[in-house]
């Protein structure tokens, strides 16, 4: 596993091949390297990058949870959905704990997006790195897509 310091903290990165396979926050101290996921995350964080392009594998889950995870890769950067949205594109409207459940057991955050679901009316809850990261992860797109529009 890749470690990188980020403004989130320590962010751990699995990779298999050439795809990621997980990412971890709070990661222990370990090798730094050169892997595209890693240049990557850096340029997220930087506010270089806005759209991922390393391959990455979503491994494990219910068929549920990768349905969720697949909604979320699609969200754009700088953009939020509701969780219910979410349950709603799934055809269940009533699953929005469900689809909050398969966000937290997202494994790889950041890289497919689940800080940019949010409950109903845009409030901040939920986040298996924490709401501090999340609310940290939001601002870096707000202030990275404002100064685009306005360059």
């Amino acid at each position: 596993m890749f470690v990188i310091d980020s403004p989130i903290g320590p962010l751990g990165v699995a990779v298999e091949g050439d795809s990621v396979v997980g990412v971890r926050f709070a990661a222990r101290p370990g090798p730094s390297g050169a892997h595209p996921a890693v240049r990557e995350l850096e340029a997220y964080f930087a506010g270089e990058l806005t759209d991922f392009t390393v391959p990455f594998e979503l491994r494990g889950g219910s068929e549920f949870e990768r349905a969720v995870w697949g909604e979320i890769a699609k969200i754009p950067y700088g953009e939020m959905i509701t969780y219910g949205a979410i349950a709603t594109a799934l055809g269940d409207p009533g699953a929005a704990r469900a689809v909050g459940t398969a966000c937290n057991h997202n494994p790889i955050p950041v890289i497919v997006g689940c800080h940019r679901v949010v409950g109903a009316g845009g409030k901040m809850v939920g986040f298996g790195g924490g709401i501090d990261r999340k609310r940290q992860l939001l601002e870096l797109e707000a202030r990275v897509s404002l100064a685009r529009l306005w360059g």
